[in-house]
């Protein structure tokens, strides 16, 4: 069997532009190998694993377990405040995934996700940096998706619908 080779400390920056690069150019499987190598170099990462997450939630509608593994990199980034957002970020891509997909149960879990999405975004917004107001454009965009999609409605003993608060 063929063995992975390590990148140098010195390639990362280097890496990781392409790694953007491939993201849009929409391949995520490509942008996902290459942050997974600079994590081989460099667990720590932050840059390479919130690369990694968007990779990975860029392919929540294709690949088995991608939403699955994004959120768990969500919840372990350094600071709250990119937990939340890129938290609600994986939200927002699972539940607009789930609405693409469609079939039965898209009413309601398309709709779940989505304002559990709200909910992160709330959160973020309520501690973002000065100027920073990227969880006030997704929680806007969401927002819309639900008016958009009427149809979309919580399920059995879902939460109320979260309010963005200042």
């Amino acid at each position: 069997m063929f063995e992975l080779k390590p990148l140098s400390k010195d390639g990362i920056e280097g890496a990781l532009a392409k790694a953007e690069r491939y993201r849009l150019l929409n391949e995520p499987g490509e942008a996902e190998s290459i942050c997974l190598d600079v994590l081989e170099v460099d667990p720590e990462d932050q840059r390479a694993r919130i690369g990694l997450l968007l990779a990975l939630s860029d392919q929540v509608a294709d690949a088995a377990g991608a939403g699955a593994r994004a959120e768990k990199l969500a919840a372990e980034l350094e600071g709250e405040y990119d937990r939340l957002y890129y938290g609600g970020l994986v939200a927002e891509r699972r539940g607009k995934a789930h609405l693409h997909r469609g079939g039965v149960m898209t009413p309601h879990g398309a709709y779940e996700w989505l304002t559990e999405a709200l909910t992160f975004f709330d959160r973020a917004g309520r501690i973002r940096p000065p100027g920073n107001d990227d969880a006030i454009l997704r929680w806007n965009a969401c927002v819309r998706v639900l008016r958009q999609h009427p149809h979309l409605q919580p399920g059995a003993g879902a939460p109320e619908e979260p309010q963005f608060l200042e």
